[in-house]
């Protein structure tokens, strides 16, 4: 697949109610199609509570989510096949839903509502629908860069130069769709030779600081000076533009960037399929997709009815690669099994290793510590 590609009631609910919505699963949504919909959601945290409050709002079933990156809610889907727990898996690339689906962990559902989403952003066979698109970028500290003698990157080579060492941070691509989409985009930029993508990962982890859980956390690690760069994607940067950390500053690879396209998926053997597919058909409209910008997401809407705000990127100012997402996915599970194998773990000079298990935990915004919920640990960003 290529690309040529108001929050008045939310604010009024009780924090204790937004909160508890993204905790662990309550036994009571468990049941055939009880008045409940169970979501697996990988956007910022305020998307998904605004999401789930708006649809119980329009719909009187109750919406309940957990909050994970991406890598991590296909990881959880997998674990719990034998038991479904979630309806639906909700945002992330769409990479990311072609993997769950050859895992056996999604039900092909054409929902009526996908007539209005253009062909480009969706699975023809309703394996997933796109609901926003977002563009890959770099993420810098103006501060930063001048401290270190540096320019905001406009090359994915730039971010190889040794003043960048321990100043450029990404997630990982085990657990992180906008880190996999960085992965993969280097396939394509090198001819999907294996080789010569790997050879540049093993010179960018020389200058990686740390790999974090989720894709949007290398923003937060560069607004708050710990790094110069932060790659993620540029909706994520315009976010903490507006929370605080003016200093940021977004730039997109001259040699060409990867996107996605944030799906929806139905979760084969869900509690309650047909809530789920309600859910679903409401997430492909303009209602919906007009909800991330209340909340400082600015992806790009895939209905056309939708709101476009100032603050999305122009897709017609950036350089585009092919981005098969079909093709991505069925890779995922040999790429990042790859990249644990032989580039985390390898020595960058006096550091120790880096493996999966020792990815750091995601950061706060400004002057805010990572909600948590019992048995589950810090929420990812």
């Amino acid at each position: 697949m290529s690309l040529p590609r108001k929050l008045g009631a939310f604010a009024a609910l009780p924090l204790g109610l937004l909160l508890m919505s993204s905790c662990a699963v309550d036994a009571a949504t468990q049941g055939a199609d009880s008045n409940a919909v169970v979501i697996a959601c990988t956007p910022q945290e305020e998307q998904c509570q605004a999401m789930a409050a708006a649809f119980t709002k329009a719909t009187g079933i109750k919406a309940t989510f957990v909050r994970m990156s991406s890598g991590e809610a296909v990881a959880r889907l997998d674990s719990a096949k034998a038991k479904p727990e979630f309806d639906v898996l909700y945002g992330g690339p769409s990479d990311g839903h072609v993997a769950a689906a050859q895992a056996g962990l999604i039900e092909k559902y054409v929902s009526p509502n996908a007539a209005k989403i253009p062909a480009k952003y969706k699975a023809a066979d309703g394996t997933w629908t796109g609901i926003y698109v977002g563009a890959l970028g770099f993420c810098s500290n103006t501060d930063q860069l001048t401290k270190i003698g540096a320019k905001a990157p406009e090359a994915w080579a730039e971010l190889l130069d040794p003043v960048f060492k321990k100043n450029v941070a990404i997630a990982h691509p085990s657990t992180s769709g906008t880190s996999y989409t960085a992965m993969w985009t280097q396939m394509v930029l090198n001819g999907m030779d294996e080789t010569k993508t790997f050879a540049y990962l093993k010179k960018l982890h020389s200058n990686i600081l740390q790999y974090s859980k989720s894709g949007s956390a290398p923003g937060q690690m560069a607004g708050r000076g710990e790094v110069a760069v932060g790659i993620i994607f540029s909706h994520d940067c315009v976010k903490y533009q507006k929370e605080g950390f003016t200093m940021l500053k977004t730039t997109f690879p001259k040699e060409g960037t990867g996107y996605e396209v944030g799906g929806v998926s139905l979760v084969k053997g869900g509690p309650n399929p047909t809530n789920g597919k309600k859910f679903l058909d409401w997430t492909l409209t303009a209602e919906h997709q007009n909800i991330g910008p209340t909340v400082g997401s600015f992806q790009i809407p895939t209905n056309p009815d939708a709101n476009i705000t100032p603050e999305m990127v122009k897709l017609d100012q950036v350089k585009l690669i092919e981005y098969d997402a079909e093709k991505a996915g069925a890779a995922k599970k040999e790429l990042t099994a790859k990249f644990d194998a032989e580039i985390a773990p390898a020595p960058r000079n006096d550091d120790a290793p880096m493996t999966l298990d020792t990815v750091v935990a995601d950061v706060a915004p400004p002057g805010q510590e990572p909600p948590s919920c019992p048995g589950h640990g810090p929420e990812e960003a």
